[in-house]
Parts: structure tokens; sequence; C-alpha cells
């Protein structure tokens, strides 16, 4: 074997996979190779239309997720890798790359792109190694590489595409299909590595060991060191330049109309470019990190995405003109837009235009059946003026909601403030778009064939509801919610009417619960003090008999709370409620007569738990599924 002399050379070191996926878990394991995994937390953002290739987009994604671990361990881990190895896999087909499927549509898309075709599947891998130097510097020297193999599929017909469909498995793969499971049926032949279509070229990878460790002191590596920084000023320069003019009406900034893939990704504390040790860059970031959230909400709230959506690209002009502002301040927001990697700026012709990018079209746009555009107007409107006065929350231990917004409020649908239907509006939009962002993820999180009806408690527009019937042809779904909210849901219908999804008006503190197998708490308890989280657990308990089931999503903190966590920042509020861990969710749903079966990390905005309810004249409790486990996405 190939890799046999190189795994001695490996021995006692601490090799590090920066990738969860339990197919890439299970390759390295089968051949001996002793690891621990760390999922990097990089964010696949990198813009596809800066690369000439495929495969360089995979490449870098590959490295960007490798050295994002081999920066953060040695701080957050309190460990230092030797070596650390990132892969990423995209399919291609129609010179389009085609990643995770959003949901059963675009899988469906997908996979009908790929019927009686042939396609390349590309991985990209990067081997960084760690070296420490004296005084504790860390240089890093990265070896980076791709596979390619072509897969031919098989004229697929609509039964088999959504029997394939239907079965969940498309949902967490590169072009939406599974090669070593139930997706092997859809294809005719394969030309290459078969373990690179399933996620890693162990061939090539275990060639590329035999160069580092078998080879002259001349690797084929490049080195990375923390000190290394190109661009002194990055995003924030544009981003500053929105809240100061010169005397003169210009700004001093230079403007550039490069957009590469490493200026995309400048902004994170644990960048390579942002390591240097003699000047603080991970403070700086949080020091203007408003700065770029308020260029975001403002962006929105002026409808510079909405106005792109409909065009290949406008000028700064014509952009000025639609959201009716100045040309000078419209130009410094969408530089610094593009500074963030929510805009393209473009040469046409003799114009520079500016355009969407392809995050922006799915998740900015106000009309697109995944945006944030509801969320984040939320973000500006109310969020925003209560951490306006978070130092006085953290003083006083209170919600800061008078002294924001004038008033007190013990419930958002009852005052006076949340009765003005303009308002409630925005609310639930906000919520609404939550719901459709996480939905699919938090849907389809178990196996859930068991239950034949379930009951979305503080289900708002029923958006979560809808993914749920989605994603279980046997399952109807009770919305229950109060009476103003339900009084408005028509605004929030789907096209295609789903009658397995039902709505009732009621106060899950003061009314009974619908009768349902299964009840679903997403983004509720955390919201509630604890006499009334209490209270309210009681009532499902009571509603749901034994062996029925509950499902919590919430964003769960990690034990330590350590990790940079949402959950932690949106406590600074200081709601009534507060954030839990998973063990404290257990511990939480043990008391009122559940039993945890199941945990999910999504890498959503929302994570999921299944828990059924114990039998009282039984010894144990009634499961709903063989054991007990924790799934996490794959990277």
């Amino acid at each position: 074997m190939v890799l046999n002399p190189v795994i001695s050379k490996l021995s006692g070191k601490l090799v590090v996979l920066a990738s969860a996926s339990p197919r890439r878990l299970e390759i390295l394991t089968n051949i001996g190779l002793r690891f621990e995994v760390v999922p990097s937390w990089f964010k696949e953002t990198l813009d596809k239309t800066l690369f000439k290739t495929p495969y360089e987009y995979a490449v870098e994604t590959a490295k960007q997720k490798a050295l994002e671990v081999a920066q953060r361990m040695p701080f957050k881990h309190l460990k230092a890798p030797d070596i650390v190895i990132g892969a990423d896999t995209v399919v291609t087909v129609d010179g389009l790359i085609l990643e995770k499927p959003a949901d059963k549509q675009d899988a469906y898309r997908m996979l009908s792109r790929l019927s009686g075709k042939e396609h390349s599947v590309f991985t990209g891998v990067a081997i960084v190694l760690c070296n420490e130097k004296e005084g504790g510097e860390i240089e890093y020297n990265v070896v980076d590489f791709y596979e390619e193999t072509k897969v031919k599929f098989a004229d697929l017909s609509e039964d088999m595409l959504w029997e394939y469909i239907n079965s969940g498995e498309p949902m967490d793969k590169a072009g939406g299909y599974g090669i070593q499971a139930l997706g092997g049926m859809l294809v005719e032949y394969v030309k290459g590595d078969f373990l690179n279509v399933v996620g890693f070229p162990l061939n090539h990878f275990c060639k590329q060991l035999g160069m580092i460790y078998n080879s002259p002191p001349e690797s084929p590596a490049h080195k990375i060191k923390r000190e290394d920084s190109t661009e002194a000023e990055g995003p924030w320069a544009l981003v500053n330049s929105l809240s100061k003019c010169t005397e003169n009406g210009e700004n001093n900034q230079q403007s550039s109309n490069s957009d590469s893939a490493q200026d995309q990704n400048v902004v994170g504390p644990e960048c390579a470019k942002c390591n240097n040790e003699g000047f603080p860059h991970k403070i700086v970031d949080l020091l203007d990190g408003f700065k770029a959230s308020k260029t975001l909400f403002t962006a929105s709230k002026l409808g510079v995405f909405d106005v792109l959506s409909d065009s290949e690209g406008l000028t700064l002009e014509e952009v000025a003109d639609r959201i009716k502002a100045s040309v000078l301040g419209t130009e410094r927001l969408l530089d610094a837009a593009v500074s963030l990697g929510l805009l393209h700026r473009l040469r046409h012709g003799e114009n520079t235009v500016y355009r969407n990018t392809d995050q922006a079209r799915r998740f900015l746009v106000s009309d697109s059946p995944l945006s944030l555009h509801g969320y984040i107007l939320h973000c500006n409107d109310l969020v925003w003026p209560l951490f306006t006065h978070l130092e006085s929350a953290v003083r006083e231990g209170t919600n800061q909601y008078e002294r924001a917004f004038g008033k007190k409020t013990e419930n958002l649908f009852q005052d006076g403030y949340y009765k003005k239907d303009d308002v409630k509006m925005r609310f639930m939009n906000a919520m609404h778009s939550i719901a459709k962002v996480t939905g699919t993820d938090v849907a389809t999180a178990f196996d859930l064939s068991q239950f034949k009806t379930a009951c979305d408690v503080g289900g708002c527009t029923g958006a979560m509801a809808y993914e749920f019937t989605k994603a279980h042809p046997g399952l109807s779904v009770i919305v229950f919610d109060l009476p103003p909210v339900i009084e408005m849901r028509h605004h929030f219908q789907p096209k295609e009417q789903d009658d397995r999804v039902s709505f009732v008006a009621g106060d899950f503190f003061k009314d009974d619960l619908p009768k349902a197998d299964l009840y679903i708490l997403a983004r509720i308890l955390h919201d509630w003090s604890d006499d009334k989280v209490h209270e309210l657990l009681r009532k499902v308990s009571k509603a749901c008999t034994p062996g029925g089931g509950l499902l919590v999503s919430e964003i769960f903190l990690d034990e330590e709370r350590t990790r940079p966590s949402r959950a932690l920042l949106q406590a600074l509020s200081m709601t009534e409620g507060q954030q839990r861990s998973a063990v404290q969710y257990r511990d939480l749903l043990e008391e009122h007569g559940f039993t945890h079966v199941q945990t999910k990390y999504t890498d959503n905005l929302l994570d999921a738990m299944l828990f059924v309810k114990k039998d009282p004249n039984a010894d144990k409790p009634l499961p709903a599924t063989s054991s007990e486990s924790v799934e996490t996405a794959t990277a």
C-alpha cells in the first residue's frame, strides 16, 4: 500500500479532518489513518463566478476550510494540529456547479439536469502542514490538488426521480445524489476514482502524502505565515467611508474593480490574512462589525437587492434613481456592499455596473423563496434599537424595550405598538423569513414516519408546517397560534395550497392544545421565563399520549460557552427567557416525562431535538427509533 510508509511517519502527529462528512471519515478510517474530526466554521460563500474552472472553486473552498481549523485550534481548542485536511466536492454539468440542494424542488432541478447525461465530479483537497517556530509563531504550508471523475446518469423517469428525492438521501449530497447508497441505481457508468464521487479521492491523497514525506525539502507546498497581510485595509475601509465625507465630498478610499476569491473572505476573524500577532485584527473586526450589519440593513431597507434582482447589472446612477438616494451616498453604500461580498461590481462595455451575488439573489431579494428580507428589517427596526441600550441592559439586567420604544410590553400582540397592522405584518414577515430558511433542515432532521398528525405550537404563518408536510407525505399539521396571527395568515399562504396544513386560533398558555401525535416547539422555549416554560411543557405533556413525540428546535449552546454563538449574543437582549444547551433541553424535557431520542445540529439558524413521551405504566419509554443518537450535518 502506498500509504503504509506514510502512516508510520504520521505516528505521534495530531492529524485533523476539517469536515464532519461521515463519508470522508469512513474512507480515511478504513485505511488505518488516526485523526480527529474538527468541522470547519468556514462559511462556503465564495462567489463561483470569480473562478475560471469548477475545480479552482473546490480547491479554494477546501483550502479555506482547512486553514480556518488550523488557525482556530491553538486558540479555541488550546492545541496546535500538525496536519489539517480539508475537502470540498462539487458536481458540474453544462458549465453549472451543483452543490447540496436547498430543498426538494432544488434536488428535482439538479437531478433532472443530470438525467441521461455525463457530468463531472470534482473534489478539491487541501493539506495544511503546521510548523511551530521559535516564539510560538506558526507557519502554514499548504498542498492542494483536485481530482475529476466522470459519471453518466441513466434517463430518469419522473417516478424514479421523486421516489429517490422522497427518500431524503439527496438533501446533504453535492449534486443531489449519493453514489454509494440509493443514488447508485441512477448511474450507468463511472470513469475515474469512484471514491472521489463518494467525497474523497483517496488514491491521489495518498500520492500527495508520499510526495510530502518521501521527497526532498522542495515540496509542492506554498507557505502562508501569520504575519502575511497583503491588504492592510480590507473591506472595512469602504464600510467606514459610509459615515464620513471629505470636505470636497469625495471618497479618499481608492476603489478597486478586483473581486477576487480572497477579497470575498478577508472579513472573518480567523482568516489567513488576519493573524498578524502584532496587530489585533480580530478585535478590530469586532469593533467595526456593527458597521457591516448596518450596511446590510440599510441596503435591504432601501431596496438595493430588489432593484438589482431583475437586471444583469445597473449603473450607479440607475441604482441611485431607483432607490431615491444621492449618487454619492449610493456609491459608498454599493461599494461597501461589494466589499462585504453582497454585490458584484463589473465592467459592462464602457460602464461600471453593480449586480447581486448568488447569496444576495437567494437570501436578500424580498420575494425570493428563501428571503431573509423580513428578518433583516426586523433586526433593523426592533433588535438594533434594543442593542443600542446594551450597556443599560447589562447594568440593570432588564429588557430595554421601554427605553428603546417608550413603552413596556408584556405581549407583542397585545400592546398598542404591535396592534398596528403594519408593525404586526413586519413582525410576522420576520418570523416567516426564519421559518422558510430553517424549515427544510428542521423538517428533514428526523424520520417522522411513525407520526400521522402534528401540532406546530406558535407556528405563526405556517411556513414551518408546510415544510413538514412536504418532507413527510403521511403527515398533517395543525398550526396553533394567537387569533391576530391566524387572521393575517392569508398574506403568507403558498401558491400551491396543501390541505394537510390547517390553522387553529388560541393561546397556548390559556387554551387546550389540539390533539396530535407530534408536537413541534420551534423558536418558542427560549422566549419565556422558567415558570412559563414549565407551564407550557406541562400542557404539552398532558396533551401528548405515551409514545407520542415532541420536536424542539432552537439554537443550542455548546456546553463550554466558548464557541461564537448567535444564541449567546441574542441572550443579551435580556428577554425573560434564556438560551440553553442540548443537554439542558434534555434535562428540562425529562422533568416533564419525555425521553431524548435524537439531536441534529443543522448548521442552519436552528438545531433540532426529538423526544418521545414515556409510558408511565412501563419500565421503559415507547421508543420512536431503535436507539438514542446524535447526528451532525455534513460539511
